[in-house]
């Protein structure tokens, strides 16, 4: 029973917190099959290959030296954050190269950063949980590490990994190949470097007064992060805003149906209306068109006509203008 609790605790808090992540992208909804498999990925491949090698080189680290000590320290500090900010990585990696046509935002680069980093929680979670909480003092210690994990540290791995999907992001929007290279670069450094602090403090500051400074540290930083989503979604809004009046002056959407696509009340009152309706499915797809029509014209004035932008822009188009008649 321990076991199934541990596996519950570990897992479904993650996919609450997920499908809180993918309730932030508001205007242009990502796949859910690539935002499950970012899931999966991190959940089995990431944290699989990450307690592999976390274990063989601290392992071999303790055969150099003799000392326990510093094994745990190097691998905590050093090893852990560099392999499971690179493994977690791999995913939103993949998301940017294959399917290059839906990282079209920074919050999109968060989005996917984030679903991938919950996954490695989840199963991360479960070990600890039960390895550490069940199986040393029993219930007591299972919900404690269910209150740590889940309510103290619960964010740290998103809030990670979150600097390399934001870091791709930017370099999908930059036609200068060296920011191409310069900012996954910065970002994958960042996500290592704050995993890196969060495990060095416990054992510089030992006792009760490391937790405190390492909560703050950690809560500080996903503070910020919420903030600067918060200014995303703003930006989001106004790209929206910008693009679209020039479809409202071609007639491919009406004025009204242009306000509801940058307002996000305006648009939830519009599917409340039609909630359990076969209207909701068609009219969501509406605006979702909107929305990556938007970042579509955004990108080929910034990027050209990489991608087949201006194909994809005239095929959006000509999806809106069928579907406009008959959305209210």
């Amino acid at each position: 029973m321990g076991f199934i609790l541990s596996v519950i605790f570990g897992f479904l808090p993650m996919l609450v917190f997920a499908f809180f992540v993918y309730w932030l992208d508001r205007f242009e909804k990502e796949p859910r099959h690539l935002l499950g498999g970012a899931f999966v990925w991190g959940a089995v491949i990431a944290a699989g290959f990450a307690f592999f090698i976390n274990t063989l080189l601290g392992a071999g680290i303790f055969v150099l030296t003799g000392s326990e000590f510093i094994a745990q320290q190097t691998t905590g500090s050093v090893i852990a954050p560099l392999m499971e900010e690179i493994l977690k990585g791999f995913a939103v990696l993949i998301v940017f190269y294959f399917y290059r046509k839906e990282f079209d935002s920074i919050l999109d680069g968060i989005v996917y950063a984030g679903i991938t980093a919950l996954g490695f929680a989840a199963t991360e979670n479960t070990y600890y949980i039960y390895n550490f909480g069940y199986l040393e003092s029993g219930y007591t210690g299972l919900f404690t590490l269910v209150f740590i994990r889940v309510f103290l540290v619960g964010w740290q791995h998103p809030f990670y990994t979150a600097f390399f999907g934001i870091g791709l992001a930017l370099a999908r929007l930059s036609p200068e190949w060296i920011k191409r290279v310069i900012y996954p670069t910065a970002g994958l450094v960042v996500s290592i470097l704050m995993h890196s602090v969060h495990n060095t403090i416990p054992a510089l500051i030992p006792g009760v007064a490391g937790i405190v400074i390492g909560t703050l540290f950690d809560w500080t930083g996903w503070i910020g992060l919420s903030i600067f989503i918060v200014y995303v979604i703003y930006r989001e809004k106004n790209l929206i805003q910008s693009e679209l009046n020039e479809e409202v002056q071609m007639g491919i959407i009406t004025a009204e149906q242009y306000l509801k696509s940058f307002s996000i009340i305006n648009r939830m009152k519009a599917l409340l209306k039609h909630v359990g309706k076969p209207s909701f499915q068609k009219i969501t797809h509406f605006y979702q068109l909107c929305a990556e029509l938007a970042h579509k014209k955004h990108q080929f004035r910034r990027m050209g006509d990489e991608g087949g932008n201006q194909k994809i822009i005239n095929q959006l188009r000509k999806e809106l203008a069928e579907l406009s008649p008959v959305i209210n």
